[in-house]
């Protein structure tokens, strides 16, 4: 059963339009579900600041949720919400858990990213170098959370056309 990506209806087999809103169906592969595909550095500082930190907290969950609807099904792995991580988790282990968290979430965004043949390179060793090392000149987490949030986006994007 196939859906139109422009408005959702059901599609049948060999139908060239979508009957409901006359959208081109051929090669329609893309869910119908979009994921969002515009998160940024300055808007999650920005936002993060005016709302004490509520908006990074909702950014990071989406792309902890982002990932598991655009790979799981693919390398048959779920990451933890980020809230969870945050509240619960990490508080127990001491940050053990967030720092473990952030190893796997990069390395797993950096292999959809190649199942994909998406030409940005973005993995584990971007957290060490960038996160973790780069926090002594301070910019470096600055440049990871970029980092991150850019190759989020082009995942969600290819995903939104794709599926």
């Amino acid at each position: 059963m196939k859906y139109c990506s422009s408005c959702g209806a059901e599609i049948n087999e060999g139908a060239v339009v979508c009957i409901k809103c006359g959208c081109s169906v051929q090669n329609n592969n893309a869910p119908v579900g979009q994921l969002k595909t515009n998160k940024g550095l300055a808007k999650y500082i920005l936002l993060s600041i005016i709302t004490f930190g509520i908006y990074g907290l909702v950014v990071m969950s989406s792309v902890s949720n982002d990932v598991n609807i655009a790979a799981s099904r693919y390398d048959g792995k779920r990451t933890m919400h980020y809230c969870l991580l945050f509240f619960l988790v990490a508080p127990i282990t001491l940050g053990i858990a967030g720092i473990v968290w952030f190893h796997k979430i990069s390395n797993r965004i950096g292999n959809e990213l190649k199942r994909r043949n998406l030409a940005y390179n973005f993995s584990c060793a971007d957290y060490w170098l960038w996160n973790v090392l780069g926090s002594l000149i301070i910019v470096g987490p600055f440049i990871y959370y970029h980092k991150l949030f850019k190759a989020t986006n082009l995942m969600c994007a290819d995903y939104n056309a794709k599926g």
